[in-house]
């Protein structure tokens, strides 16, 4: 009998480049390109070394000085590295030159986004989204595809072959932009449609940072099977699910609402998805309450909170009633400082959580862990308290 060889791709050997901005503090920087190594491992890439230079802002030719360019060049060389990803978009300039001194692949931010946006898309409207955005990213970095052509180009305005081979991939990228538009604006009259038979129907919708636990606590909420992973992006498609809370102690009425969970947000999302996933969005959108879940054990949760509200901001739904929830109690380590009111570094304690000044951000702030279980029913009590109050 055969034994079947199950074959192994090795990851990508990546390294990792970011710009230190001189008005910020060193160890940010540090947490910065942290996010950075999760997103390559969740495009399954894994990080060998780090370079960083402090700037006020990246070079506009090749986002480090020559020096540390050609540091970078000689690491790549010695250690055989498959790519470079930077922390930041690059111009399609800066990825031309970058290529010119660098002899492994020039990734950005944005196009390693995309990526992980692309394997996580399930449906025919996610991945339609996400094709659109790759394509209206592409379309102006097409000039480097086509190097190999350069000798060919012609004298005054360089009309020669090359130029005319970028101008024909040029034409088919903006009508496969074209076609992926007329695609998604069917795809999306299916779902306003779908949105508008459920107008009814209370909604609410979990809103946060990307990895926070939104998707374990639709799971605990409404008893579904919501896919929850410890990558980035793992839910990209909107999912809603009905939810019935027992019958209130007052008016005897049960509490039903449908719930939706949709694509969380990070910091220098590419403009080209925010784009692409509004009308996946237009649950947030049209929603009646926003839970916004905040991973309270991440060190710079409260950064990752004002990227959501900017987001929000963006999308046009920043007027929405919000539920603040603080998720991960169970893995919260408060910093000592000299007059913190924790005592030790032990973890979570709700009493005293409940007198830090994230409880005193408005009304509507509650602490949970969503894995653990950990005062889900509080939760429960202040959305049934909402959805009384607004009916």
């Amino acid at each position: 009998m055969k034994h079947q060889v199950i074959r192994t791709v090795d990851p990508e050997k990546a390294i990792l480049i970011g710009v230190e901005p001189k008005n910020v503090p060193i160890n940010t920087n540090d947490i910065y390109l942290d996010e950075l190594e999760f997103l390559a491992y969740t495009a399954g890439a894994k990080s060998i070394k780090r370079f960083t230079q402090r700037l006020d802002h990246p070079n506009p030719k090749t986002y480090f000085g020559k020096g540390k360019i050609e540091e970078i060049a000689a690491y790549v060389k010695s250690n055989k590295i498959d790519c470079a990803i930077f922390d930041d978009e690059l111009s399609p300039s800066q990825i031309r030159n970058l290529e010119e001194f660098i002899s492994c692949k020039i990734i950005d931010r944005s196009s390693l986004i995309l990526d992980i946006f692309a394997k996580n898309a399930r449906t025919a409207q996610s991945r339609t989204q996400v094709e659109l955005a790759q394509s209206e990213y592409l379309l102006p970095r097409l000039t480097r595809m086509w190097t190999h052509l350069q000798k060919q180009k012609g004298g005054i305005g360089m009309k020669g072959p090359g130029e005319k081979e970028i101008e024909t991939d040029r034409r088919v990228i903006r009508d496969k932009i074209a076609k992926l538009k007329k695609d998604l604006a069917h795809i999306d009259n299916q779902s306003s449609t779908r949105r508008k038979n459920r107008e009814s129907q209370f909604r609410v919708a979990l809103v946060g940072y990307t990895n926070v636990g939104k998707s374990t606590l639709i799971n605990r909420l409404a008893k579904s099977d919501v896919l929850a992973q410890d990558k980035l992006f793992a839910t990209l498609d909107s999912t809603v699910r009905k939810v019935v809370f027992p019958p209130d102690p007052i008016t005897y009425k049960p509490c039903i609402f449908l719930l939706s969970d949709t694509v969380g947000f990070i910091r220098k999302l590419p403009h080209q998805l925010i784009e692409s996933f509004k009308s996946t969005l237009a649950e947030v959108i049209e929603a009646d309450i926003l839970l916004h879940v905040v991973d309270v054990s991440h060190s710079q949760f409260e950064e990752q909170m004002t990227t959501v509200s900017k987001t929000l901001a963006e999308i046009g739904a920043s007027d929405k009633p919000v539920i603040t929830i603080f998720n991960k109690i169970d893995q919260y380590y408060p910093l000592a400082t000299s007059d913190d009111i924790f005592q030790d570094t032990t973890i979570y304690d709700i009493p005293t959580l409940k007198k830090t000044w994230m409880a005193k951000l408005n009304k509507n702030i509650v602490f949970i862990s969503a894995k653990e279980d950990l005062n889900i029913e509080e939760l429960k009590d202040l959305i049934r308290k909402n959805i009384l109050k607004l009916r």
